[in-house]
């Protein structure tokens, strides 16, 4: 490493992994040093409005990657390895969106590094590190966490619009009373992850 090179840390996070239906996605985030950190918070303590907010801040000053892994996949090969797979994705669209964000930020010698919530790191190029809680301490990975939630929220209320009666748009396919009942009574949604417990 450079000597005087320029650390960007990327912070990645998912949404979505206790949901009985639906996609996981993940986020991965760079944020520019003028960032304004104060619109920023674990996206689970922000309401839908700043979450939103924050969201439209963040992809025009951040470089940062979307990646999605679909209930298919994630009953094939376990809900944690999804995670980490979204997590991989997003890290390649961040990638191919890098060149462009470092030229505009004139960015010059740089390394990369990751952070990201939790107790595993995705399979990534980059030095990367797993902090439980890192969503409530690092801004980049509050970034991340708002991102994959809000996207992964859409996603939601466009499945509620194709299968109105599972209330999607409400509870975004976690496992509240009315979710579990209404599988129980009419059978699972076509997005329903088969390998989960009701």
């Amino acid at each position: 490493m450079l000597q005087d090179s320029k650390i960007l840390t990327v912070g990645f996070d998912e949404a979505g992994r206790g949901p009985l239906a639906g996609p996981v996605s993940a986020a991965a985030v760079i944020l520019t040093d003028d960032f304004p950190l104060e619109i920023l918070n674990d996206s689970k303590k922000l309401s839908e409005k700043k979450r939103l907010y924050a969201e439209e801040i963040i992809k025009e000053k951040a470089c940062w990657g979307i990646g999605l892994v679909d209930h298919a996949t994630i009953d094939r090969i376990n809900i944690l390895n999804a995670s980490m797979l979204a997590m991989k994705i997003a890290f390649e669209v961040l990638m191919e969106k890098l060149p462009e964000w470092k030229n505009k930020n004139n960015i010059q010698d740089f390394v990369l590094k990751g952070i990201t919530d939790g107790t595993k790191c995705p399979e990534v190029f980059i030095e990367c590190r797993a902090e439980p809680k890192a969503d409530a301490n690092y801004p980049q990975v509050m970034a991340a966490s708002i991102l994959a939630k809000t996207c992964r929220d859409k996603i939601m209320v466009e499945m509620d619009k194709k299968y109105p009666q599972y209330g999607y748009a409400k509870h975004k396919g976690y496992p509240t009373r009315d979710h579990v009942q209404i599988c129980r009574e009419i059978g699972p949604s076509p997005i329903q992850r088969m390998s989960f417990k009701y």
